[in-house]
């Protein structure tokens, strides 16, 4: 994060005009007030949509953002969607014939139009073809091939690591309007960024300022349990020799299953998790998280034979081996078109024949394995 001089006045026109203070989003209990001492928040003037140079195909927001990637993201207009990246305050949202434009209302006072669009494309995994990644899964996977021409453009993100860290420790045994609360409380701690269409957004809160946060304020705040594991998390992090963040950056170097065993030994992150945080954050593009959905999307069209069974962690190894098996390196990518799917709010649009209707019984019957998604954290 760029440290600057903070100053209350701006100068429009030779004058002089007092910039006021920004007003936090109501969290879900008062946090300790975030310093910003030396921080300026620069908004740009008037708001300026220009050209992603993404297509639909390439790019759909609402298949990509509001899909348990990311809940910092809020959809402000119609298939329009806006979040932070980093320090800049972005929309993004569909053009008539569905190109992506993005607008930057606001970004730290260092950083340059250019940097922001930079930070962006990084943060849309821009430098990967979908086209090119969904003809590989399309030659392997007649299903795939049909899906996609109903699911184009859902693209996997590449979050700023502590980001992703947090917003899945929040996710273990919850649902996504309580996981959604707490990423905002956490949020509301970082520097405020701005207000759009009545969202307040704000850069996500450094390692340092998480570390003054007590598990007694988490608590209070509605996160339960999962208050030891934030607060025990950012105290190791900060312990890592060189720093947390560097540490957790390092991991992109990793080959996967390193990468997954040291995410193992930060508190309340289980083997579902750490694939989230990997895939979603770690460029370890072929991890599969394997919860009750993905493992019954397995057994209906990857692995029939064992429908009805319980799930265990060996079984979900062998999911993950199959879904690399059959889609390759971007497995990951695979298995989130699949999931997205599987959405009540795709099934609705989806053509009836990929509905359940004729599942067998034994994959209609409720299994009763143990969801590690729900279990894995407590």
């Amino acid at each position: 994060m760029h440290s600057l001089k903070l100053s209350t006045t701006l100068i429009m026109n030779n004058k002089k005009i007092p910039i006021p203070s920004p007003s936090p989003s109501p969290p879900l209990a008062p946090p300790t007030p975030q310093l910003i001492s030396k921080t300026l928040l620069k908004p740009t003037s008037t708001p300026k949509w220009l050209p992603l140079n993404l297509s639909k195909s390439e790019l759909s927001l609402p298949l990509t953002f509001p899909t348990g990637q990311t809940f910092r993201w809020k959809q402000t207009g119609p298939l329009q969607y806006t979040g932070p990246v980093g320090s800049h305050l972005i929309s993004l949202k569909h053009l008539p014939n569905g190109d992506v434009s993005y607008c930057l209302h606001s970004s730290s006072s260092s950083s340059s139009k250019a940097e922001a669009l930079m930070a962006l494309r990084d943060f849309l995994n821009m430098g990967i073809c979908l086209s090119d990644v969904w003809e590989v899964f399309s030659a392997s996977d007649s299903r795939f091939a049909e899906l996609a021409g109903h699911l184009g453009g859902a693209r996997v993100l590449r979050q700023d690591p502590l980001e992703c860290l947090m917003q899945f420790l929040c996710s273990s045994n919850n649902n996504i309007q309580r996981i959604t609360k707490m990423v905002n409380f956490i949020s509301s701690l970082g520097n405020h960024l701005g207000t759009v269409e009545g969202f307040e957004f704000h850069e996500f809160p450094s390692l340092e300022r998480l570390s003054s946060v007590a598990e007694q304020e988490l608590r209070e705040a509605g996160f339960g349990y999962r208050a030891k594991y934030i607060t025990g998390t950012v105290k190791l992090l900060q312990s890592k020799h060189g720093g947390g963040l560097e540490w957790l950056l390092s991991l992109r170097k990793l080959d996967l299953d390193e990468a997954i065993d040291a995410l193992l030994t930060l508190p309340g992150v289980g083997p579902k998790v750490a694939a989230c945080i990997a895939l979603f954050s770690l460029d370890q593009h072929h991890a599969i998280p394997v919860d009750t959905h993905v493992w019954q999307i397995a057994t209906r069209h990857l692995l029939p034979e064992l429908a009805g069974a319980r799930l265990t962690p060996k079984l979900c190894s062998r999911v993950a081996e199959a879904f690399v098996n059959k889609y390759g390196k971007y497995a990951g990518w695979a298995q989130t078109v699949l999931f997205i799917a599987e959405l009540p709010s795709q099934k609705a649009i989806l053509p009836s024949h990929f509905s359940n209707a004729k599942l067998n019984k034994s994959v209609k019957r409720k299994i009763t394995e143990t969801n590690i998604a729900d279990t894995e954290e407590r």
